[in-house]
């Protein structure tokens, strides 16, 4: 079964810094190189790399060298590109990225260039039409969103990055939401600050959604359906080098997984694990893994953990995320105990992860997706 993505190419400018600045402040960067990136083509090059069904980009280029890279990166992920077109006299879409040395934190900011100019006749396309899987996200102008959303006939999967108010006609066709935590938070009409995994499950509920995955940085992600038992699926250790694009690995891993016919909570344990390892290189794509690397570190991948409901059993083996029960102190869980230092990010989305002496992020500690001045910013994610 097929995977299209509908959204951004963009060029990555990545800048490898001491620590990252705060408002208002300059820091000297030891260095930058070019990568391949844009949220859309990042979930395609995930998809493309983990599945064995056909994967089609849908977006726009400029007709630069720029874009002639963007499109050969995803061609050589195994990506159909057919539908990428060439846009004259306006640049491919770029980012500038900030990485922190030790924590692999990042800011973003994106220019959308070609990006901005697709438009609903671009996806008014069979590839569209009759994926299986249809992945969304928002650096693309929302009116070309809603037509996508409106043509496909599969499941949609939207990442409501960057956060922007959501149209009732267009949730009204996302079946699987992939928010991080201000995003949630502020689709809700929540205030910022930190919450427990059950009090996001609460906020998820009341947008009304077949289901809900918020990602939750170094915790892995929670899975919450429209109802029934909210799941909290923490991620495999690994040695994070650069966390950019990780949330865009999960959201790419989960389509690949969820066309294949895979369970909801199964499909977010296999993203859970993509993306730990994606952070294990610099860039959005340097380390993004194939099947074989994903199966291979699924042992490693916690059991999946009951959130706020006491008494809970956890899925049947074979149909959820783990076979192995959690402890009976774990049936009420608001936080993970130890999670493993796999943080989630996608491009622009800054999250949560261990700190290095291994703690676990404590309430205090900034959440994900929050900036430097603490206002989320944000364009991921696990």
């Amino acid at each position: 079964m097929s995977v299209t993505v509908v959204g951004s190419l963009n060029e990555d400018v990545l800048v490898a810094v001491e620590r990252l600045p705060g408002r208002g402040e300059t820091v000297v960067g030891r260095g930058a190189v070019l990568a391949a990136g844009g949220k859309g083509a990042n979930q395609a090059a995930a998809a493309g790399r983990l599945s064995a069904a056909a994967v089609t980009m849908v977006g726009r280029v400029g007709d630069d060298p720029a874009g002639e890279r963007q499109v050969a990166a995803l061609t050589g992920a195994g990506v159909d590109t057919a539908l990428v077109r060439r846009t004259a006299g306006t640049p491919t879409g770029s980012a500038t990225i900030p990485v922190e040395d030790d924590s692999g934190e990042n800011l973003i900011v994106v220019v959308p260039g070609a990006n901005a100019a697709l438009t609903p006749a671009d996806v008014d396309v069979p590839a569209v039409r009759d994926a299986a899987v249809v992945l969304l996200q928002l650096e693309v102008p929302p009116a070309t969103v809603q037509a996508a959303a409106e043509a496909a006939s599969g499941t949609v999967v939207l990442t409501p990055a960057p956060p922007v108010p959501l149209p009732p006609a267009l949730l009204r066709r996302v079946a699987v939401l992939v928010p991080n935590e201000h995003e949630l938070a502020a689709l809700a009409g929540a205030g910022p600050g930190a919450r427990s995994p059950a009090e996001l499950a609460g906020l998820a509920r009341t947008l009304g959604l077949p289901a809900v995955v918020v990602t939750l940085g170094a915790r892995g992600a929670l899975v919450v359906p429209g109802d029934g038992p909210v799941w909290l699926q923490a991620p495999p250790p690994v040695e994070a080098v650069d966390t950019t694009g990780a949330g865009d690995c999960f959201t790419g891993a989960l389509g690949a997984a969820l066309a294949r016919g895979a369970e909801l909570t199964t499909a977010v344990r296999e993203a859970v694990a993509a993306a730990a390892l994606s952070t294990t290189g610099a860039g959005a794509r340097a380390a993004l893994p194939d099947a074989g690397a994903v199966r291979d570190v699924l042992p490693r991948v916690p059991a999946a953990v009951p959130v706020g409901r006491p008494g809970s059993t956890p899925p049947p083996a074979g149909q959820g995320p783990g076979d192995t029960a959690p402890r009976p102190e774990e049936d009420a869980v608001t936080e993970p105990e130890r999670p493993p230092r796999t943080p989630e990010r996608a491009e622009g989305d800054p999250g949560d992860q261990q700190t290095d002496d291994g703690r676990t992020p404590r309430a205090e500690d900034p959440a994900e997706g929050s900036d430097v001045g603490g206002e989320g910013a944000d364009t991921p994610g696990p």
